[in-house]
């Protein structure tokens, strides 16, 4: 629909009339969870929340105010990302700035941090716990820090921790900075772009040694193979960066430099924590396998039943 059919429809829009149209059109695109995007778009658009909307059902809308949710159901009708049309998306009960440079954060990277967390145990007080005096600095790496929902989930939850994000993407680093900002947590994290691992193995880049510093790794690496992407949603396939998507042909050929690398840069104790895209448990676990200086294995489902998460110890 184009801008001129928005204006004519916009005239004498109530918030109720708002919600039934947008659901309306979002149906009929086939969008998933139409009607929660609608809600999303119109409170954006209205600066409102949903309270308030679902009591004041036959307030007019302003007639810009009109136009610019239309225009915004529109995009959204064509298959842009709710959340990138909001510049939003909560995770880890954090709010973070999303766009097309990083990837929108899935409610399944939240067991990232649940097994990251429960696997430091007593290392994530600040405090040793028998005898009350301050607890060493962590050091915390997070790979491929997209949007920084995990670093800065993680400085958050770890007020000793210092954090090191890498990411190939220059803008998604700037994205990952202003959340850093935006939750106070800035001046603990540091933005390195790289490839993979590359920074954190170079002391001149990452002001830390070279080898077995790091108390915790993690990482949502591109999981998705290419050969698939046929078979995305065109949300996915059509919006979101690609180089955070697709880890190879298969999706998998990320994993082994991953561990190899976090082997070398993980203090013995050290937890390693991979977020696995969807069959790719066994080739991880065979990796694991492999390589003499990991214990303690596990993966750990997500609410669908799929390993979801892979973690270990460094011996």
């Amino acid at each position: 629909m184009s801008n001129q059919d928005n204006s004519s429809n916009a005239s004498a829009l109530s918030v109720r009339a708002a919600l039934k149209e947008g659901m309306t059109r979002l149906r009929a695109a086939g969008v998933p969870s139409h009607t929660l995007a609608t809600e999303l778009l119109l409170m954006h658009a209205l600066g409102r929340d949903r309270t308030w909307l679902y009591t004041h059902p036959e307030a007019s809308l302003d007639l810009a105010d009109a136009e610019k949710y239309l225009t915004l159901i529109t995009q959204r009708a064509a298959g842009e990302p709710t959340q990138y049309l909001t510049g939003k998306q909560e995770f880890w009960g954090l709010e973070f700035e999303v766009g097309p440079a990083v990837l929108i954060p899935r409610p399944e990277t939240e067991h990232v941090m649940e097994v990251a967390l429960a696997r430091l145990g007593r290392r994530v007080f600040r405090i040793h716990l028998d005898t009350g005096k301050p607890l060493e600095k962590l050091h915390v790496a997070d790979v491929g820090t997209g949007s920084g929902c995990l670093a800065v989930a993680l400085a958050w939850e770890l007020p000793h921790a210092e954090v090191f994000a890498t990411d190939i993407s220059a803008p998604a680093l700037e994205v990952a900075g202003r959340n850093a900002a935006r939750h106070s947590v800035a001046d603990r994290i540091h933005f390195l772009h790289a490839n993979v691992l590359d920074a954190l193995g170079d002391e001149s880049k990452a002001g830390i040694g070279k080898l077995q510093s790091f108390d915790l790794m993690v990482s949502n690496p591109p999981y998705l193979g290419r050969d698939d992407a046929s078979q995305l949603q065109r949300e996915v396939r059509d919006y979101e960066p690609h180089e955070a998507l697709f880890g190879g042909p298969t999706g998998v050929e990320m994993y082994a430099r991953l561990i190899e690398e976090a082997g070398r840069l993980l203090r013995p104790g050290g937890i390693l924590v991979l977020e696995l895209g969807y069959n790719s448990a066994e080739h991880v676990r065979a990796i694991f396998a492999g390589q003499k200086c990991w214990t303690n294995v596990a993966f750990t489902n997500d609410l669908a039943g799929i390993p979801r998460v892979a973690a270990a110890d460094r011996v």
